[in-house]
């Protein structure tokens, strides 16, 4: 009953990716399995997670929320559309006031949003540290790994947050100015330059979104320095730019509901990025991320495992619990207690076709050699039984796990004495 509630409480504190029943073949072999899998198994932590970085991201949230809001005001407290009942504007000197009152807010809240990124790094580099462990299947303690997320992620979430927060308040007040000088009456070829200006700001905002958001996958698995880490984020945003647009809206679900606007769909945003939005997203995006570092880097990467986390049809393994220290320190425990001779090897059931001999009350020399013949008989027979079934198939599918067990410490033991060296593309 003890060694019950032991292995009870075992499963809820490491989840099942550490427990034995949860079998190889159980594990999904693609990543839309292994997404459904881990948000359907890990929602709690899902949850746990989400609320940790929802409160650094609460500074950042509340100026873009003030800044819209101001925003809006500005349009009912100024006469911008007011008259006087004959179709002329009652004060005609407010041309372009509009204009400056949004460009004067947009550079404050932006200015202010950069300052506030270096808090919400701390809730992103946890977070997706974090949630990167799920996509590997690794059992994980939400509020320690989240601090050691932070330890080892936070550089590089802080350079992307400042990456994309430095090109939205460029974008954004190039944007104000070219519709500024346009509500002032721009000639025909200015307000053309400044519309192909408005259209350039745009397509290099929503660049600048997809490659950070490849920042952060490429960040929390792999060490680069910052100029690596922008070049390969953009290789990786052009060569795979369909699916980063579809999979950047998907992860993005929550969050555009808001711009959707209507009561209920923004009150439904609410209830959604509180309950999981952010770590929804991060959970897309890097399950993604895995797919595409294993379909075009990790096979190229001396020593980088592909397919963590899923069911190889192949009949190759990975480790349960993944590469940390503590998986693989389960691996070895299985292996040193785990496998039984009784199961692994066919044993001949008892029969009475060779027996012992028997020695006497008064026994000669010739009695010792009979019996030490017969010893040897049963030991050929058993021998000779085992050859004979030892390819049946409960044999092989039991031996089977702990081979491949074997083979993929084996792996794990030559990838520490190897140093890792990126592909071209990495470099």
């Amino acid at each position: 009953m003890a060694q019950q509630k032991k292995g009870f409480v075992a499963r809820m504190l490491e989840g099942k990716e550490r427990s034995e029943e949860y079998a190889r073949s159980t594990l999904p072999t693609n990543r839309w399995q292994l997404f459904w899998d881990i948000f359907k198994g890990n929602f709690g932590k899902i949850f746990k997670v989400n609320i940790l970085i929802l409160l650094f991201f609460v500074p950042l949230l509340a100026v873009i929320i003030f800044s819209s809001l101001i925003n809006e005001s500005n349009g009912i407290v100024y006469p911008f559309g007011a008259n006087l009942g004959i179709g002329y504007p009652a004060m005609p000197e407010i041309a372009g006031m509009s204009e400056w009152l949004t460009m004067q807010g947009d550079f404050t809240a932006y200015l202010v949003m950069i300052i506030t990124l270096f808090i919400a790094a701390i809730g992103l580099s946890g977070g997706m540290y974090v949630i990167r462990n799920m996509v590997w299947t690794e059992g994980i303690f939400v509020g320690n790994d989240f601090w050691k997320g932070v330890k080892l992620n936070y550089k590089n979430a802080l350079q992307t947050a400042l990456f994309l927060g430095i090109v939205l308040f460029v974008g954004k007040l190039m944007l104000d100015v070219a519709a500024f000088n346009i509500a002032l009456g721009a000639s025909g070829s200015q307000k053309v330059w400044l519309t192909i200006s408005q259209v350039l700001s745009y397509l290099m905002i929503i660049m600048a979104t997809m490659m950070s958001l490849w920042m952060i996958a490429l960040g929390v698995n792999y060490n680069m320095n910052f100029p690596t880490l922008i070049r390969n984020s953009l290789l990786m945003t052009i060569g795979t730019l369909p699916q980063t647009v579809f999979f950047g809206v998907l992860a993005a679900v929550p969050f555009l509901l808001f711009v959707i606007g209507g009561t209920m769909l923004t009150m439904l945003g609410v209830f959604l990025v509180f309950l999981f939005g952010f770590a929804y997203a991060l959970l897309v995006w890097l399950d993604f991320g895995q797919w595409v570092f294993d379909r075009y880097i990790n096979p190229k990467l001396e020593g980088a495992k592909v397919g963590r986390g899923m069911y190889n049809k192949d009949g190759s393994a990975q480790l349960v619990g993944g590469d940390s220290a503590a998986g693989v320190e389960y691996q070895r425990m299985i292996l040193a207690h785990g496998k039984s001779r009784l199961v692994a090897r066919p044993i001949k059931p008892i029969d009475d076709s060779l027996q012992v001999y028997e020695l006497p009350q008064s026994f000669t020399r010739e009695d010792l050699k009979r019996l030490r013949e017969s010893k040897e008989n049963i030991v050929e027979d058993t021998e000779a039984y085992a050859e004979e079934h030892k390819n049946d198939l409960r044999y092989v599918e039991y031996n089977k796990q702990f081979e491949e067990r074997e083979r993929a410490l084996e792996e794990q033991d030559s990838k520490k004495k190897k140093k890792l060296k990126p592909p071209k593309m990495l470099q």
